[in-house]
């Protein structure tokens, strides 16, 4: 089955800077922390991710995770942002980053999203 994308995509996402102190168990924290962040109902679809092995002048690897969301409009970030989970997120690991950056946009999407 496959779902046509919306007019008006919302697309939010963070990249996580650790500490160069990182422990394991730190890395593993936070990314406990993001799955939490999939269970919010107005996510419709979510990619945690690490920097890929490529290597080019252009491409920033200086991150320890990617969260990359989208959602059915600006509407759905806004309630993602308010969500009890993000909030719960925010309070319990943010000390586990020294820098997140976010880029959020929205616009038309091409293609279909299938559905398993």
């Amino acid at each position: 089955m496959t779902t046509s994308l919306p007019h008006n995509l919302f697309v939010h996402h963070v990249l996580f800077y650790m500490p160069e102190t990182v422990t394991d168990a730190d890395k593993a924290k936070l990314l406990e922390g993001l799955h939490l962040l999939q269970q919010i109902p107005s996510v419709k679809l979510a990619h945690i991710g690490t920097p890929a092995a490529t290597n080019r002048a252009v491409i920033e690897r200086s991150y320890t995770y990617s969260w990359l969301c989208f959602f059915e409009n600006a509407e759905a970030e806004a309630d993602y942002q308010q969500h009890p989970l993000h909030d719960k997120f925010r309070e319990q690991y943010a000390r586990y980053w020294e820098k997140v950056v976010i880029y959020d946009s929205v616009g038309s999407a091409q293609g279909e999203l299938s559905e398993s």
